[in-house]
């Protein structure tokens, strides 16, 4: 994996009050998770404290954000660290980030695409891949779910699906 990678933790959805905190939406497990890292898109930003919305998301103050409208103006950010600042992971255990980008092979070998995305939507990981050549009609991405049956393998240099699940 390239250690220098850098993997999106959260996104500034606005501003909180006037002294400068904002809203984060989190991408990562938890406010605690967050919270174990300093600095933020290559040393932009520095996390002065964190703490949980209670809903979900996180209220954060950064040392360089002095007032509302500076908050206001890091709407939209991502906050992110490079891939060899995250904890170490247990056997079996992989970032979603680890995956984006993969080319995709069938089982049988044949090149299928690229992992664009990896979502979850309540019963297990999904893997979207964008088809590459893209065809000139029909779907230029599709969707696979990141079971063993459907996925049987994938190291740092790709990511290999059962072709009965090409769609």
């Amino acid at each position: 994996m390239a250690s220098d990678k850098p993997v999106t933790l959260a996104a500034v959805t606005g501003a909180h009050g006037v002294a400068g905190e904002v809203r984060l939406k989190l991408l990562g497990e938890s406010v605690d998770a967050l919270s174990q890292h300093r600095s933020f898109n290559d040393g932009v930003l520095t996390l002065v404290k964190v703490r949980s919305d209670k809903k979900g998301g996180a209220i954060a103050r950064f040392a360089e954000i002095a007032d509302r409208g500076a908050a206001e103006k890091l709407r939209g950010e991502v906050l992110t660290v490079p891939r060899g600042e995250l904890p170490a992971l247990k056997e079996g255990e992989f970032y979603h980030a680890d995956l984006i980008g993969l080319p995709v092979v069938t089982d049988q070998g044949e090149a299928v695409g690229t992992v664009i995305a990896v979502e979850n939507f309540g019963a297990t990981d999904i893997i979207e891949i964008e088809r590459q050549p893209p065809p000139e009609k029909g779907t230029k991405t599709f969707m696979v779910p990141l079971t063993e049956e459907a996925v049987p393998g994938w190291d740092d240099e790709r990511l290999i699906i059962a072709t009965d699940f090409i769609s």
